[in-house]
C-alpha cells in the first residue's frame, strides 16, 4: 500500500488487517466475508490520496464491498466478523461522504457484476476467459388459444395435450400448464392453470411458487409475497398490469421474462429464457414442450399446418351453412382481420379457434400472443411465421 495511502486512511488499514486476520479461517472462508475483504483491499491498495479522482475510486470500492456483504448477509449471520465489517463500511461511507447509490469498482469482474443479475454475470465468465465475443442469446416460447404452441426453436404447433404437462422443466425453472376441453366433441383444449416454481439459486433467492388458474390471476406468489431476494435487489419480481388479468415477471438472477393473462376463460403464457439455461437440464427432464414440442400422438395440426384455407382451397367443414360454432369461414376471417392485419400463423390460428370454439375471446389471445412475441422476442425478422402455399408447412418470412 503506498505511503500517501496508508497515511491518509490510517484506522481503515488495521481494520483490514483485523478482519482479515481475526478468527478461525475456515469460518472466514464458508461465510465468504475474507473474500468480500480481500477484494476490497485490492480495489484500494492502487489508490493515491493525491489524486484528485481518489473519493470517487474510494467509494466505488466501499460499494462493492457493501455489495458483497449484503450477498452474504444469510450465510454469515452470527458471523461477528461479518457485522464488524457491516458497521465499519457504514462508518467509513459516513466517513467520506459516499452515497449508498452509485457505479462499484470495475477492476475485478467477480466483485463487479452483480451475482443476482444474469447479464451480469455473463458478462463476468466473459471477462474471466470464457467465451468471447459470445452474445447473449435469448429463446421464446408461448402458449395460447386451443392452444398453440410455439416451441424455443419457433416450430409451430397445435396440440391436444389435455391435464398437465410440463412446458419447462430445467435446473432453474419449471413451467407446468393444465389444459382442458373447450368443447364437447372436440380434441381441442385450452389451459386452465399455470404453476410455476422459480428454483432456489445460490443466495439470490430461494425457492418461489407461483400459481394462476381461471379467474385467479394473483400478482403474487403463492406464500403472499410479489418479490424474491434480499431487501431491495428484486431478483425476482411480479409486476401486475391489469388487475386479475394479465401479470408480468421477472427474474434478473437467470435473465427470464414471464407473461401471464387471462383472456375470456383461459390463460396463456409467453416466456423469454436464455438458451444456455434452457438447455440445462437432465435426461429425466426432456418432456417439455417447449423444448421438444408436443408428441406426434398429441398433435392436431400435421407437420406445424394447421386444416385452414391456403391460395383458394377450403375447410372441409367450411362448406356448412352455419357451422357448429356460428362462425362461418367469411366471418371467422373477418373477425380475426379486426385484430390482426398481417395473415401469419396467429392471424390463422385465430380463424381455426374461432371455427372450433365460437368463442371470440380467443380472437384477443391470439392477438396478445403476437404482442408478446414482439415484446419478448429477440429475433424481429422471426415474429411472424407464415404459411407456405404448397407443402403446408411453416415458414420464416420478414414481418410486413
Amino acid at each position: 500500500v503506498g505511503r500517501g495511502f496508508l497515511s491518509h486512511l490510517g484506522l481503515l488499514y488495521i481494520f483490514l488487517l483485523f478482519l482479515s486476520c481475526l478468527g478461525d479461517c475456515q469460518l472466514h472462508t464458508s461465510c465468504g466475508i475474507q473474500k468480500c475483504t480481500t477484494d476490497f483491499v485490492s480495489f484500494t491498495s492502487h489508490l493515491n490520496a493525491a489524486l484528485e479522482d481518489f473519493d470517487l475510486e474510494f467509494c466505488k470500492a466501499l460499494r462493492a464491498y457493501s455489495v458483497c456483504t449484503y450477498r452474504n448477509s444469510k450465510v454469515c449471520r452470527g458471523n461477528l466478523v461479518y457485522h464488524s465489517a457491516v458497521l465499519g463500511i457504514g462508518d467509513l461511507m459516513n466517513q467520506r461522504n459516499c452515497t449508498k447509490e452509485g457505479p462499484t469498482s470495475s477492476t475485478n469482474p467477480e466483485m463487479t457484476h452483480d451475482p443476482c443479475n444474469y447479464s451480469g454475470h455473463t458478462e463476468a465468465r466473459e471477462h474471466q476467459g470464457g467465451e468471447k465475443n459470445a452474445p447473449l442469446t435469448y429463446l421464446f416460447c408461448g402458449l395460447f388459444g386451443d392452444p398453440h404452441l410455439r416451441t424455443f426453436n419457433d416450430h409451430f404447433q397445435t396440440c391436444k395435450v389435455k391435464g398437465a404437462w410440463p412446458l419447462i422443466d430445467n435446473n432453474y425453472l419449471s413451467v407446468q400448464v393444465t389444459n382442458v376441453p373447450v368443447v364437447p366433441g372436440s380434441s381441442a383444449t385450452a389451459t386452465n392453470k399455470i404453476t410455476i416454481i422459480f428454483k432456489s439459486y445460490q443466495d439470490c433467492i430461494d425457492q418461489k411458487v407461483y400459481q394462476a388458474v381461471t379467474d385467479d390471476l394473483p400478482a403474487a406468489f403463492v406464500d403472499g409475497t410479489t418479490t424474491g431476494g434480499d431487501g431491495n435487489t428484486r431478483s425476482l419480481q411480479i409486476v401486475e398490469k391489469v388487475s386479475g388479468k394479465y401479470i408480468e415477471m421477472y427474474a434478473r438472477y437467470i435473465g427470464t421474462t414471464v407473461y401471464i393473462r387471462q383472456l375470456g376463460h383461459y390463460l396463456t403464457v409467453a416466456i423469454r429464457m436464455p438458451q444456455e439455461l434452457v438447455m440445462a437440464y437432465e435426461k429425466s427432464q426432456d418432456l417439455q414442450l417447449c423444448v421438444n414440442g408436443c408428441p406426434s400422438s398429441e398433435r392436431i395440426d400435421k407437420s406445424g399446418h394447421l386444416p385452414l384455407p391456403v391460395i383458394g382451397k377450403l375447410l372441409p367443414w367450411s362448406t356448412a351453412a352455419h357451422p357448429r360454432s356460428g362462425y362461418t369461414l367469411e366471418t371467422a376471417t373477418s373477425k380475426c382481420h379486426e385484430k390482426m392485419l398481417v395473415k401469419d400463423i396467429y392471424f390463422y390460428s385465430c380463424i381455426f379457434d374461432l371455427l372450433t370454439t365460437g368463442d371470440a375471446n380467443f380472437t384477443a389471445a391470439a392477438h396478445s400472443a403476437l404482442q408478446d412475441v414482439e415484446a419478448l422476442h429477440p429475433s424481429k425478422e422471426h415474429w411472424h411465421i407464415f404459411p407456405r402455399s404448397g407443402d403446408g408447412g411453416w415458414v420464416f418470412l420478414s414481418k410486413l
